[in-house]
């Protein structure tokens, strides 16, 4: 430290004089504006503060999206591309990394509220957005965007097992 370089050359009673003064805490340095905390941009960051956050959770697996206002795509991930394979992709667990990872890309272009739109009935969507509130996100609206037939098409003959 400086003041441990500058206290050897001095004599003992400056040495005394200097025990005896209170040091600065780290508070005081940040509320003067010393040193500022670090913010890990991305390298071309976007600068967007609200945008919509889409998860499919299917019963094999869980995607899940983030893009701006206008549908531009900002980051995204799944359960394979994080290095689940079979049975494991489809599990709340597997959701949760998965936002985990697409959330952190999106927090560092700006994002700090999300509009959430669900489709699926798959585990992992109460998992993905509980991950989501975790990484610091203000949810502002969650919408259920799950198809649903009103008697449109005929349904496929029943599974016999």
């Amino acid at each position: 430290m400086v003041e441990d370089l500058e206290l050897k050359n001095s004599s003992p009673a400056q040495v005394a004089e200097a025990a005896d003064k209170p040091k600065e805490s780290v508070q005081d340095i940040l509320s003067a504006g010393e040193a500022e905390v670090k913010i890990r941009k991305a390298k071309h960051s976007k600068n967007i503060s609200h945008g919509v956050c889409s998860i499919l959770a299917t019963f094999n697996n869980t995607k899940i999206c983030f893009t701006d206002l206008q549908g531009n795509v900002v980051s995204w991930s799944s359960s394979g591309k994080c290095n689940f394979r079979g049975s494991r992709k489809s599990t709340a667990y597997a959701a949760q990394v998965v936002m985990q990872e697409a959330g952190r890309v999106a927090i560092s272009h700006g994002f700090k509220e999300v509009d959430v739109r669900v489709k699926g009935p798959g585990m992992g969507r109460d998992a993905a957005i509980r991950a989501l509130q975790s990484l610091g996100l203000a949810v502002t609206t969650i919408m259920d965007t799950t198809p649903v037939p009103h008697n449109g098409c005929r349904p496929r003959k029943r599974r016999r097992i």
